[in-house]
């Protein structure tokens, strides 16, 4: 039967009397609790969450590490750079956090260095809207960005057989903006001896992305012309070793202030792109791996020979993303003779591996322009923004 309405934080709920031996089950105490806080709490003030980084220091137990292992404690806090919302770089704020807690396949990473990648600047923006879909629509689902690093491993779960306790390591690990970071083991490989933790921790996403481009989708081989259309940045200063590693002839077009750079890291030919078009020259290659996105698809296939391959690499532009690529490019190559390839990395253990080897090997050697300290990571991320970096930017913690 039906009995009065009453009024509950703001919102009126019809109460409904059951018997006795259909009474429901009770909320769980946490329930109890988010809605005794809904009810109590000043308008002003917004719903509790139940991030990590918004809850008071001391108000969970915290996460002590010893032997290895996990075990709880309380007062164990760490900082990390923390995302709110969308927006500029301003939207970053160094907060305190709780330590991460370890699972069993997990591997707890004591951060010494992590980097910028575009990937970063479009997650800040939220643009392309579509990726919201993932990021979550509002604000950040992951409110610690970054994901290139580097460190010690502190503490591995039960199930973790590659790595122990003060192995240094470098990869893949979601909130690297921190000083500690969790992932499964398949993220991480251990970090090449001859490498500072700043030169490993450039390498995961550049790295991947230039290897899976020029060997998985561009099918690079021997002796194959080749052009790599941003050869300064991050990815293309590892793109044109990888391809020097094929022994493919590679032609680099980069901006004037970097040609010496560029020539450094073994291109056989470098093109100046504000004297140079490398599209109408009349040369033709084999191969074009695009992470500039400074020519349209047409004028790329007017440089490829009759069965040459483009490859462009995620969404290349900076200021106005779009994944219209991903869509007309399968569409148009139905078309056409030559192959025309858009791509998003994935990471794969295997593919860092692969690049441990090569630079284990002499062939590859990662490229770093600034280094900036945890607390600086706006100021990071706003210089790759307006277009300066050359190769990588690296984040000391």
């Amino acid at each position: 039967m039906f009995s009065r309405q009453r009024a509950f934080a703001g919102i009126h709920v019809l109460q409904i009397r059951r018997h006795p031996r259909h009474q429901p089950r009770a909320f769980p105490r946490p329930v109890f609790r988010i809605l005794r806080a809904a009810r109590d709490r000043p308008w002003s003030q917004p719903c509790p969450r139940r991030h990590a980084w918004s809850k008071p220091w001391g108000s969970r137990a915290k996460t002590k590490y010893q032997g290895g292992r996990a075990t709880e404690s309380e007062g164990n806090t760490a900082k990390a750079i923390v995302q709110t919302r969308y927006g500029s770089p301003d939207v970053f704020e160094l907060r305190e956090i709780e330590k991460p807690v370890v699972d069993d396949d997990g591997v707890l990473v004591r951060v010494r260095a992590a980097s910028v990648n575009a990937l970063d600047w479009h997650l800040m923006r939220g643009i392309p809207l579509v990726i919201r879909l993932g990021t979550g629509l509002r604000r950040p689902k992951n409110p610690i960005p970054g994901v290139d690093v580097a460190g010690d491993v502190e503490a591995v779960g039960r199930n973790v057989t590659q790595f122990r306790p003060g192995d240094a390591v470098f990869g893949i690990g979601s909130g690297a903006f921190a000083e500690y970071v969790c992932g499964k083991e398949k993220n991480f490989v251990p970090k090449p001896a001859g490498l500072t933790f700043e030169q490993a921790a450039a390498v995961p996403v550049a790295g991947e992305t230039a290897l899976q481009g020029l060997r998985d989708k561009g099918q690079i081989r021997r002796g194959q012309k080749v052009v790599v259309n941003g050869a300064s940045g991050g990815v293309g200063t590892f793109a044109v070793q990888i391809a020097k590693s094929f022994e493919a002839d590679v032609t680099a077009v980069c901006s004037p202030k970097n040609v010496d750079m560029v020539r450094s890291i073994g291109a056989d030919r470098v093109i100046d792109y504000t004297r140079e078009d490398f599209t109408r020259d009349g040369r033709r290659y084999d191969l074009i791996f695009d992470v500039a996105g400074s020519h349209s698809l047409s004028e790329c296939r007017r440089a490829l020979s009759l069965n040459g391959t483009l490859v462009r690499a995620g969404v290349s532009s900076r200021e106005k993303p779009t994944i219209l690529p991903f869509f007309t490019t399968p569409v148009l190559s139905r078309f056409v003779r030559q192959k025309i390839v858009v791509y998003i990395t994935k990471h794969r253990k295997e593919d860092l591996v692969a690049l441990k080897q090569l630079i284990e090997a002499g062939k590859v050697t990662p490229v770093i322009d600034r280094s900036y300290p945890l607390r600086e990571v706006p100021e990071a991320i706003r210089y790759l923004g307006e277009g300066h970096p050359r190769a990588k930017i690296v984040i000391t913690v």
